[in-house]
This record gives structure tokens, C-alpha cells and sequence, in this order.
């Protein structure tokens, strides 16, 4: 970003339509269904991620909620260990059975947390003021995320961003190397890419709550949350400075979800994927 403005679609800046106070609050939603083996993996990056944060910005309130949807594996015992050595953690057990209601829950119980309301809405403990100061950070179970994830969203809001779209990288020790070759092909690294992912993607709960949250969907929650910010003008930045490092895995928890592309790319064959680039 080269200065302090955002253009929003039409070439507004972002100033002259809507104002934006600092972030002050981060709040960061990790959906989990049996993600045992790779779950330690991603808690501890954000660890990380939250670490620098503080250290980047002292007195910056910060949470990490677990939202384990129907675990039935160690995943519950996981998060368990991380929400008692660290108290930024909490863990919530729901039956859901979808990523998109999963997302939306956990911002709920992080809103909750802060407010004792137990839930985020426009009627609730901000009536007559959205929450502009609050930044949703969203990742997966099965991702982790770079140390300085949480700082740069923070930036980028900081500097006008409502909604930062990170970049994925499949992980090369669990890919079959033809598949990830061929992913990068359609994939290339750059900034203002078109990709949406829900592992990487961060919004401020202002335009969160005005785009109408996560659609209670078992796929493309991401997706549509995007679509519906862009409708309304909120300016959406992508970029390749915090690139997340994801499962390779073909055996998708979503239907139409990252594992889902990735086993169609290695039948070589067409797939409608989360992704909205390749929609």
C-alpha cells in the first residue's frame, strides 16, 4: 500500500464514505472437525501470530477461539491444553456440522467474551456504534499461519482495509508433488490476487456484521461473505504478505472445499473450489 487511503469500488476513498477507528481488538476464529493431526500445528503458529502482535502493539486485546464442531477424535484434548497454559485461548463444542455456521459461531463466543453478551449482532452491547475497532482474523485447523499474520492484517486495516484476503500454499511435505505443481500453475504468488480462502482471510467486525456474517453454509461461507462486502462497497484487499501454510490433503472436510479442488487437480479434472478465482 503506498498511502494512507483505500479506493473503494468506483474509486472512492475509503475515508470520504465511511471513517475507520484503530484497531484495538483481534479476535481470531479457528473451525475444527478431527483435525488431531495437524491442529497442535496451527494453535501453536497462532501462538506465534499473537505473540508478535503484543509485541507489536502492547495493550492490544486479542482471542483465539476453537470452534470444534462434532470432534470425536483428540482435537477436544488439544485445544484443551492450549486454553489452559494460555488465557487468550477458549474453546467452544458445537454440533453444527458446517463450516460456515462454525465460523459464525465462533465470532459470537469471541464477542461474548468480551462483552458477556454471548452473541455479536447490531442490537446487541454496540447498538448505535458497529464495531469498527474490532478485527475478525479466520484460519483453519489444519493451517498454520506466518508470525506476522495477525500484525499485517492489523496494518492493512489500520491503513483502510474492511477485508484482507490472504494467499494459501498447499503444504509440500503432504502433497503429491504432480498435484502441487499444478496447483502453482493456476495459483501464482502475487498481490491484488483474485483467490478467496477461508484460512487466510480477516474482516473488521463493522462490515462484517453490515455484510450479513457467514451464511450458515457447509461450503463457499468465505465466498459469499466477500461477495456480499463488495456488494456493499467495503474495500477488499489481497495480498501475498501473509501467505498461510495449508494441508495438502485430497480428503476434503468441506464439500467443494480445498481437498476437493486438490483431488480434482490430481484426476485432472474440473472442480468448482471455494476459491472464487477459479469459479
Amino acid at each position: 500500500m503506498t498511502s494512507g487511503t483505500t479506493e473503494r469500488a468506483g474509486g472512492c476513498p475509503a475515508e470520504e464514505v465511511r471513517s475507520r477507528p484503530g484497531i484495538d481488538r483481534v479476535a481470531v476464529v479457528v473451525p475444527a472437525h478431527n483435525e488431531d493431526q495437524h491442529l497442535d500445528r496451527a494453535l501453536s503458529a497462532l501462538r506465534a501470530a499473537a505473540d508478535a502482535l503484543e509485541r507489536e502493539r502492547p495493550g492490544m486485546r486479542l482471542s483465539i477461539t476453537v470452534v470444534l464442531d462434532s470432534c470425536t477424535d483428540r482435537s477436544v484434548d488439544i485445544t484443551a491444553g492450549y486454553v489452559a497454559s494460555d488465557p487468550r485461548f477458549a474453546a467452544v463444542q458445537v454440533r453444527l456440522g458446517s463450516t460456515g455456521a462454525s465460523r459464525a459461531a465462533g465470532v459470537v463466543a469471541a464477542a461474548g467474551q468480551w462483552t458477556g453478551a454471548g452473541r455479536l449482532t447490531g442490537t446487541g452491547p454496540w447498538t448505535g456504534q458497529w464495531p469498527g475497532h474490532v478485527w475478525l482474523a479466520n484460519t483453519d485447523a489444519d493451517s498454520a499461519v506466518p508470525e506476522n499474520w495477525l500484525v499485517r492484517q492489523v496494518e492493512l486495516a489500520d491503513a483502510g482495509a474492511d477485508a484482507v484476503l490472504g494467499s494459501v500454499e498447499p503444504d509440500p511435505a503432504g502433497t503429491d508433488p504432480a498435484v502441487l505443481r499444478r496447483w502453482l500453475e493456476r495459483h501464482p504468488f502475487r498481490e491484488d490476487h483474485p483467490h478467496i480462502y477461508g484460512a487466510n482471510f480477516g474482516v473488521r467486525a463493522s462490515a462484517y456484521l453490515a455484510a450479513g456474517g457467514f451464511p450458515r453454509t457447509r461450503a463457499h461461507e468465505d465466498r459469499i461473505l466477500v461477495e456480499n462486502l463488495r456488494k456493499q462497497a467495503y474495500s477488499v484487499l489481497a495480498t501475498d504478505t501473509i501467505r498461510v501454510l495449508t494441508s495438502g490433503r485430497t480428503h476434503s472436510r468441506a464439500p467443494q472445499g480445498f481437498g476437493a479442488y486438490l483431488r480434482a487437480l490430481a484426476l485432472d479434472l474440473p472442480a468448482r473450489h471455494s476459491d472464487s478465482g477459479d469459479l
